[in-house]
């Protein structure tokens, strides 16, 4: 944290300095944002909702084809059918793919086909008006995917892809990832492991960069009660019954865990009674009580925030140590599942970002700060983040993801594509 602190600060201004082959990346980059923006209208206009498995897949298809266009292998990495998901898209380089040794840094270029949005959503169709363009997934992260594309496809113009080591994965299920994690992240994980360096291309402004961001973690809390009259309760037959323990429980953790720098928790559902249910998987569940029964079971499932792996053991243990204290006739375990890891601000990441500092400064850019990882939610960047120096937010510019207003500002495409072709082509120098 002390290093996050640290490189938020502003850098020192320099010259602006491109050499006649950025000169040239820029200039493609110019020209062919109309034709970028044309793609991100096709590709939005495919619904992509996680559950849309061919949906998911046709725009990997878009996008396989123009990888393929400039030279590139492309893969489809199917899922397992019971897990219901579409599966991912690879496309590598030619030096990446072993066919012609290839030089320079290793990257890994990270993006994803769905979104949230379902078939059955009325929020459809990609609309311009003027600079802005709203559409699903036009933030989150279509117009991220493109950059890629059109990156690459400036560094192709010049012959700088033939011999680099770029490998790009655009996964089917970033908005509910198929489980085991194990197993849908199993090949990024692996990616990430040959990598020198991994840069994700969510939504993102040309002042900033995301050198953290949080992870996140499920929690489930069972608790049992004595059933009996409630004239009865508290007495020492009976004791306090389990909604009285559920709540000694959440108070104790508003109290005792609550405050750590970017940890939150959050119990996103409970039922408790007599007799009660609850359907994790669809986040909702049924309840019956009696005012004059008392409660016997409380069921609660909820998630956490995190920065680091050591602040999610932390929180965890205090979880555990306040569950096991216990009202008199009263049970509760807690239950924990890792979702996505955090992504800590490592000397890697921050060796990344000064790269890019550098990259803005020579395109006259603002000089650019790490973004707060408490306001930036958990992405596929945090499974590689443990293994090599990563960055995200590289993306343009939109507004309002996740709902039927999401937006995106045309006016950033174009810039925050030069920004993404210069540290690529950058790093394959190197």
């Amino acid at each position: 944290l002390a290093l996050l602190a640290v490189v938020a600060l502003p850098g020192s201004a320099r010259t602006a300095e491109l050499s006649a082959n950025e000169e040239v990346i820029t200039s493609n980059v110019d020209e062919t944002t109309d034709a970028q923006i044309a793609f991100i209208e096709r590709v939005v206009n495919i619904n992509s909702g996680t559950m849309n498995l061919a949906g998911v897949r046709a725009v990997g298809d878009a996008f396989a084809a123009e990888f393929r266009a400039l030279g590139m292998t492309t893969e489809w990495l199917e899922m397992p059918a019971e897990m219901n998901r579409a599966g991912h898209l690879v496309a590598r380089t030619r030096g990446a793919g072993g066919q012609g040794g290839g030089s320079g840094k290793r990257l890994l270029l990270l993006g994803h086909l769905d979104t949230v949005f379902p078939r059955e959503s009325p929020f459809q169709k990609f609309v311009r008006d003027g600079n802005a363009a709203t559409g699903p997934g036009v933030e989150d992260m279509k117009a991220g995917n493109t950059t890629i594309l059109y990156a690459l496809r400036a560094l192709h113009a010049i012959g700088a892809l033939e011999s680099s080591r770029i490998t790009v994965m655009l996964t089917g299920d970033e908005e509910f990832a198929g489980a085991p994690l194990s197993l849908s992240r199993q090949a990024m994980i692996a990616l990430g492991k040959e990598a020198d360096a991994a840069l994700s291309f969510e939504s993102g402004t040309t002042d900033t960069t995301v050198v953290a961001r949080r992870g996140s973690s499920n929690w489930q809390l069972y608790v049992k009660g004595k059933r009996a009259h409630s004239s009865g309760i508290f007495n020492e037959d009976n004791g306090a019954g389990a909604v009285f323990e559920t709540a000694r429980i959440l108070n104790a953790f508003y109290e005792e865990v609550r405050g750590e720098e970017y940890l939150t928790f959050n119990p996103g559902v409970i039922v408790g009674g007599t007799e009660v249910t609850l359907d994790i998987e669809a986040s909702s569940g049924t309840a019956f009580g009696k005012s004059n029964v008392i409660a016997q079971d409380v069921m609660i499932s909820g998630g956490l925030r995190f920065l680091t792996q050591e602040q999610l053991e932390r929180a965890r243990g205090k979880m555990r140590e306040i569950v096991a204290r216990g009202l008199p006739h009263t049970s509760a375990r807690i239950e924990f599942q890792d979702r996505y890891p955090g992504m800590a601000p490592t000397t890697g990441n921050l060796a990344l970002f000064e790269v890019l500092k550098g990259v803005n400064a020579d395109l006259d850019m603002p000089v650019p700060t790490a973004w707060d990882p408490g306001k930036r939610g958990a992405g596929d960047v945090s499974f590689v983040a443990p293994f090599v120096a990563s960055i995200d937010g590289l993306g343009p510019t939109g507004d309002g993801g996740h709902t039927p207003g999401e937006s995106l500002d045309l006016t950033s495409v174009a810039p925050m594509t030069k920004r993404a072709a210069l540290l690529i082509y950058r790093l394959t120098q190197e």
